[in-house]
């Protein structure tokens, strides 16, 4: 069992576009979206959910009214200005419990919050492991190494050889739990300044976890000069690019209809979409030998 993380530097890339392609071409395989901040695969791959769970992170303080006698301690002491007459406004509160420990009368508890769903469905391309995050809500790190976790035992238990994971973009707390661990990564970027900037900070947080990169320049066409940079850094950081894809409305279109592009046409996207599932697909068998 092999698995790939699709990653970004930045947002709106085509990552989960690709992803969903992804979901068509691979044969044995679980998927996940560990975006949980703005998921948004399911909307490609219209999933039909056969289990939901609760998500419970982090905790958020409570003043009992019958105990407290009102000596301002708390309000006085809360950095975050989450208490107001002796209230706890639950988005303001960072769950940090200083009040708490210093009520003098024990007014004040810690309850557990819940902070979002996780999902368990089936698509008409395998099984589809997900989540939505609460608004306002954190621990997303957490949620997204849960539902890893999760899609790790399904391909155990069905002998699956792929865990295909949409990745959030960026490279903080999400990015970081969606990849540790992973065999390799798809680094989606595009001939833009922001994109190639953002492409060097994410090949960074790679190699600082030891998962090997490859990349996809998306829409490479607009800009075959930032196309050529991107081309330079890589050959001369050693990173594979596993392919290049056309600027073409028919990804739009294939958006539109809410279909993958390489179900939707057969297209030069579609195939240069197939040929990067294909090097990634020679790359992990690589790592077998």
């Amino acid at each position: 069992m092999k698995e790939v993380v699709v990653l970004s530097g930045k947002g709106g890339t085509g990552k989960t576009s690709i992803v969903a392609c992804f979901a068509v071409l691979a044969r044995s395989k679980v998927l996940v979206d560990s975006d949980v901040d703005a998921a948004d695969l399911y909307l490609l791959l219209q999933p039909e959910v056969k289990e939901e769970n609760e998500f419970w992170s982090g905790q958020v303080a409570f003043i009992d009214e019958e105990k407290c006698t009102e000596c301002g301690l708390c309000q006085e002491l809360c950095r975050f200005e989450a208490i107001q007459d002796y209230t706890v406004d639950p988005i303001s509160c960072e769950g940090c419990g200083f009040c708490y420990q210093v009520c003098p009368v024990n007014a004040v508890t810690m309850h557990s919050c819940m902070a979002g769903h996780w999902f368990t469905s089936d698509t008409r391309y395998g099984t589809l492991v997900h989540a939505r995050l609460g608004i306002a809500e954190e621990n997303s790190g957490k949620l997204v190494t849960l539902v890893r976790n999760k899609a790790r035992l399904i391909a155990e238990k069905g002998d699956l050889h792929h865990i295909i994971t949409d990745g959030p973009p960026g490279i903080g707390c999400p990015a970081i739990a969606s990849l540790s661990g992973a065999n390799l990564a798809l680094l989606v970027t595009e001939p833009t300044l922001s994109g190639i900037h953002d492409l060097e900070r994410v090949v960074s947080l790679c190699r600082h976890f030891g998962v090997l990169p490859m990349v996809c320049i998306n829409k490479y066409d607009i800009n075959e000069e930032n196309t050529h940079r991107i081309e330079n850094y890589c050959y001369s950081e050693g990173i594979e690019i596993g392919g290049k894809i056309l600027f073409d409305n028919i990804i739009t279109e294939a958006l539109a209809k809410g279909l993958p592009v390489v179900q939707y046409s057969n297209s030069k996207v579609t195939q240069q979409i197939e040929e990067l599932w294909q090097a990634i697909s020679t790359e992990l068998d690589k790592q077998d030998k």
